[in-house]
């Protein structure tokens, strides 16, 4: 393979602009040496991490990354925690372990929605299905066991942007 080829781009945007944040630091120094490590990185993993370089770059992949960030982070956690909180004051607690099917088709989607629900309090994917397509989460509300309405109740709103921001 042609080491041109090899390198990725949007690895080396990732990589710096980790580094960046890390560092706190915008300074020649870190630019310089961040720029080193992406460079690096990117030629020895970037083929591997990234299968289309076009789509990393879309605007619209990064508008539903800003608009699932703003929230995931300024609704649904302040909700759910909301919750948890009322339910550990209360004593009221239904926990149990759900299937939920999952219809994202990338394995950076599948990432997306399963890391949402861990991050959102009183759920935790505990498994995933060898063929994928089924999460099994502890969830402290059992509510119902029909599927579909678990899967509204836990995952819509993560597989939905999943689906627009990785598929």
């Amino acid at each position: 393979m042609n080491p041109l080829r090899r390198f990725s781009p949007s690895t080396f945007v990732v990589v710096l602009a980790v580094y960046l944040f890390y560092t706190g630091s915008m300074s020649e120094y870190d630019l310089i040496t961040g720029s080193i490590v992406g460079v690096l990185v990117s030629f020895i993993v970037g083929h591997w991490l990234v299968k289309n370089e076009i789509k990393f770059f879309s605007p619209r992949r990064w508008f539903y990354v800003l608009l699932y960030g703003l929230r995931y982070f300024l609704i649904e956690e302040t909700k759910t925690h909301i919750d948890v909180a009322k339910r550990v004051f209360t004593l009221r607690a239904n926990p149990g372990i759900v299937r939920i099917p999952l219809n994202v088709e990338s394995d950076y989607g599948k990432v997306l929605v399963a890391n949402s629900i861990t991050n959102t309090p009183g759920t935790i994917v505990v498994d995933i299905s060898d063929d994928g397509k089924w999460l099994y989460v502890h969830w402290i509300d059992v509510s119902t066991l029909d599927e579909e309405e678990v899967k509204e109740n836990v995952v819509s709103y993560f597989e939905e942007y999943a689906k627009k921001i990785f598929d």
